[in-house]
């Protein structure tokens, strides 16, 4: 009795709420109907794209309950508004997020004042259930069909705000076209970085080699001891130039990933973070099938570039990284208790980490409140 009472509960406050935002919209066809007047007339054109940002966040606000009731998100595709008032105005009118919507809207003037009706009805179903039920020992009556009723509400909810095939194709579009300028853009930064690099370092010292051996030979045959001097000069020289190579090479794709697979390749990370670092590997490499070399690298620097934040910012000594294989691919997650407050835009290299992951159509996410702790987590599709 006690578990259907509080479902019967929860349920009438999922629907008492519902209720409310539907009495809202009945309030709110008035300021879309000044909307559409003002545009008409051309005057308040500029109020129309206002009021269909107004019902995102209404629809938004419908979304998030529904999917607090039911458990499944509700996903949501819209066109971003931006720019002058005429481009405002056709994204707004010709966004197929905003024709569900506002079916949505008209929908709910309908099946909402149905469940009006029934309102007063429910204390009066609950302690005639109650009563009934104690005196006869039996089962509850009522209390079933209120949770029904609001598992119907949330049903007719989801499958009128649930996006159209043509808004999710339009919104996959636009998220794979900013994807792919994410990738261009961090793939030209990338090559602007192996060139400085090898201008700075690599032919900066072959250039300083080949003339130490050149004015080695020209002393060879008068001045053995500066001919030695300068042979042990560009001995030095040369072994710093490997390095530099060395150094863009890993930048590349780290050799440690071809000798020791992702799981050794992040072990040794781990070891050389200057942190203590618990790796926890998940089902990974168990059957001696790897990830391709693309998604095996992002993860290498995901891992690498978050120990390497933790070690500057967090003021914690311990961290965690956790491998998982998962059935759409590979998840990466590094934790630290430290003090949290991670931000993108400080220069930390939380931006290279989501672009480097973005050009594989991967997802971030970053949760990091002040006071920690700070986890991030990559997700990278892959087949294995």
């Amino acid at each position: 009795m006690s578990k259907s009472l509080r479902d019967a509960g929860r349920a009438t406050g999922y629907l008492v709420v519902a209720l409310a935002l539907t009495f809202g919209l009945w309030i709110f066809v008035t300021v879309l109907i000044i909307a559409v007047v003002g545009t008409v007339t051309v005057v308040g054109a500029w109020l129309l794209p206002e009021t269909v940002l107004l019902v995102r966040r209404i629809a938004g606000a419908k979304r998030r309950l529904t999917a607090d009731w039911t458990g499944q998100r509700i996903p949501e595709a819209y066109r971003p508004i931006t720019g002058t008032v005429r481009e405002r105005l056709r994204t707004a009118v010709r966004d197929p997020g905003t024709r569900t919507d506002l079916r949505w809207m008209f929908a709910a003037y309908f099946y909402g004042a149905l469940f009006f009706l029934t309102v007063p009805l429910w204390p009066l179903a609950l302690v005639v259930d109650g009563v009934g039920a104690g005196l006869l020992r039996r089962r509850p009556l009522v209390l079933p069909w209120i949770v029904r009723v609001a598992d119907l509400e949330a049903d007719w909810s989801t499958a009128l705000l649930k996006p159209s095939p043509q808004a999710q194709l339009s919104a996959r579009v636009e998220e794979l076209a900013a994807t792919r300028a994410d990738a261009i853009a961090a793939h030209g930064a990338e090559l602007r970085r192996i060139e400085r690099d090898l201008h700075d370092g690599a032919q900066a010292n072959l250039v300083a080699l080949s003339m130490r051996i050149g004015l080695a030979l020209r002393a060879c045959g008068t001045d053995p001891d500066t001919t030695r001097r300068l042979l042990g000069e560009a001995q030095t020289q040369a072994e710093q130039a490997l390095t530099d190579l060395r150094h863009v090479v890993r930048g590349i794709h780290p050799p440690i990933l071809t000798d020791r697979g992702l799981v050794g390749a992040v072990r040794a990370l781990a070891a050389g973070s200057g942190l203590d670092v618990a790796v926890e590997v998940v089902r990974l490499e168990e059957d001696g099938v790897r990830a391709p070399a693309a998604v095996e690298t992002a993860a290498y620097f995901v891992v690498a570039e978050a120990l390497t934040n933790s070690a500057k910012y967090s003021g914690e000594l311990t961290a965690t990284v956790r491998l998982e294989r998962t059935k759409r691919g590979l998840r990466v997650r590094v934790a630290d208790a430290g003090r949290g407050g991670a931000d993108e835009a400080g220069g930390s290299g939380l931006v290279g980490i989501r672009r480097r992951v973005a050009a594989l159509d991967g997802t971030v996410e970053l949760s990091s409140p002040v006071g920690g702790p700070t986890v991030v987590e990559a997700r990278l599709p892959c087949v294995w």
